[in-house]
């Protein structure tokens, strides 16, 4: 479907109007599934994956840092897996960059296969994010932004639908005590990813980091809350060990203790 621009100096009703008709009509368009290879997520989510063809929002759990890191991972091993081709490239906008490339490449996500743009303000972010996801020589998009109008998500969601391209859109916290999620979004599916407990090792060292991963809305499906395994060298999550491996673990650490 081909999205056509909406003229600025129309009345705003009438602008929404021609974006809710053309998002409609979007709705049949999906792009590639992409699964998390996690049957207990996958058979949750209405289409057994993430759309390639769709927007899907991010944010911390809180304001922490922790959970920053956490919130930007995850998004960086989705993308990876997006484009885990040779020659695939992701496009990574933001207004301030204070990305850390190593723990992205730690998650599948090498200087290779990033290109990354700044902007002055979210508004710029969002309008080189939906340039973007209408080039085909991009795997996948992400934009992070302090603030998206429902306008905004709907024209990502258009674009994302017209270039065949995934969007996420990692909203960032803007005040404390209040989820980026409140505001109102066309997204496909929104996530909050925030830091738990690592799994305790029988002998002395960190165990793999692990997360909160919320399902806060998907479209066509109900919500859904996991703790899992971050993000491995290839950007895949897992369920946690089974719970006589975790028992087995924490004796172990117990008995260094003692």
């Amino acid at each position: 479907m081909s999205v056509q621009n909406v003229p600025l100096d129309r009345p705003r009703a009438e602008q929404l109007a021609v974006l809710r008709a053309q998002f409609a009509a979007a709705q049949v368009a999906r792009g590639p599934v992409l699964p998390f290879g996690v049957p207990a997520l996958d058979d949750r989510l209405a289409g057994h994956g993430l759309d390639g063809a769709g927007l899907h929002e991010i944010a911390a759990a809180t304001a922490s840092l922790n959970d920053d890191a956490a919130a930007t991972l995850f998004a960086a091993g989705i993308a990876a897996r997006f484009a885990d081709q040779p020659g695939f490239t992701i496009l990574w906008a933001l207004t301030r960059f204070d990305l850390y490339a190593p723990g992205l490449e730690q998650v599948g996500l090498g200087p290779e296969k990033v290109l990354y743009a700044q902007g002055r303000n979210d508004a710029d972010v969002l309008a080189m994010a939906e340039d973007a996801l209408r080039d085909d020589a991009i795997a996948c998009v992400i934009a992070e932004v302090k603030a998206a109008d429902q306008t905004a998500t709907r024209r990502l969601q258009l674009a994302a639908s017209d270039g065949k391209t995934p969007m996420l859109l990692y909203r960032r916290h803007r005040s404390l005590g209040r989820c980026p999620l409140d505001q109102p979004s066309a997204a496909m599916t929104r996530w909050r990813i925030g830091c738990i407990s690592s799994a305790r090792l029988p002998y002395s060292g960190v165990g793999r980091p692990r997360w909160s991963v919320e399902l806060v809305r998907q479209r066509g499906g109900e919500p859904l809350s996991l703790e899992v395994d971050a993000c491995d060298a290839t950007g895949r999550i897992a369920l946690p060990a089974a719970a006589p491996d975790r028992a087995i673990a924490q004796v172990g650490a117990a008995s260094q203790a003692a």
